[in-house]
Parts: structure tokens; sequence; C-alpha cells
């Protein structure tokens, strides 16, 4: 069965992940109050911002950067600014 969350990203009640995908306190959070829906966006922005920028995640000051980002994005209703890139437009 799925479980509900009040998605602080989509600002809607929405589907929850199954299980915490990223450690500690963070990790917890994104837990209670990110949709999947909302997860997977971030996930599509994340890896557009390791291409766009290089980032190595062994690199402790990438992470984060990323990390840094994924909160922006998840929890301030920021979006992700990826240079070079420009969003298909509708017709």
């Amino acid at each position: 069965m799925s479980r509900t969350v009040f998605c602080q990203r989509l600002n809607k009640e929405a589907e929850g992940l199954d299980f915490q995908l990223y450690p500690g306190d963070l990790g917890k959070r994104i837990y209670d109050n990110i949709s999947k829906e909302a997860w997977a966006a971030w996930q599509h922005k994340q890896t557009m911002l390791i291409n766009e920028k290089k980032l190595n995640m062994m690199n402790t000051e990438h992470r984060q950067l990323l990390e840094q980002e994924m909160i922006a994005y998840l929890f301030e209703g920021a979006e992700v600014k990826v240079d070079g890139y420009t969003p298909p437009t509708a017709d």
C-alpha cells in the first residue's frame, strides 16, 4: 500500500516515497515531506546539474553544492538553474 504525504515541493497531497532515499535528518525530512513525483523531478534536475557542472560525487564540495541545490529545490520552491539548458517550449 502506498503512503501519502503533503508534498512541500508540489504543495499538495501526493504519493510518498517507499523508503528513505537520503541519509540522516535531511533524508527523514525528504521522506516525510516530499512526494515520489517531486523526488523524480529532482533526480532529473540533479542529473542535469551533475553533467552541466561536471560534478564529481567523490568531491565533498560538489556533494555539498548538490545538497544545497536539492534543499532549495525541494523545500524552498527554487528552480534549478542549469547554464546552457533551455527548457523546451510548448507550441
